[in-house]
């Protein structure tokens, strides 16, 4: 019995590690490779994660993000365009597979995304 307990507990201890050494999803359609991506925390009026892909620093997704939220709303899932971190991100509600998540991608650029999800 003893040693059915201890086989359980090590393979969903090796799950467990398994899902947490995994590299974040990628953004659909963008191109962008899972190990460019970097979650950097919650927006502080929506609660909603912040991720960002390419060389978005951290601080950067979550001004875009802060930026976003002040506007988005009444906006219907138009886009609408913020100025944070010394760009311009054009920002919008997409659909997901399931849930619905907001994106921002530089106008310079589809490699440089700022994601918000719950």
């Amino acid at each position: 019995m003893h040693s059915i307990r201890m086989r359980t507990a090590a393979g969903l201890l090796g799950a467990a590690a398994f899902c947490l050494v995994g590299p974040a999803r990628a953004f659909a359609d963008t191109g962008v490779h899972p190990e460019a991506t970097s979650y950097c925390g919650t927006d502080r009026a929506t609660g909603l994660g912040v991720s960002a892909t390419g060389n978005v620093p951290c601080r950067t997704a979550l001004q875009v993000a802060a930026a976003y939220t002040k506007v988005w709303h009444g906006t219907e899932g138009a886009p609408v365009e913020v100025r944070a971190g010394g760009v311009t991100w054009k920002c919008q509600e997409r659909q997901g597979a399931p849930d619905p998540f907001r994106q921002c991608a530089a106008t310079e650029g589809n490699t440089r995304l700022v994601r918000l999800s719950s």
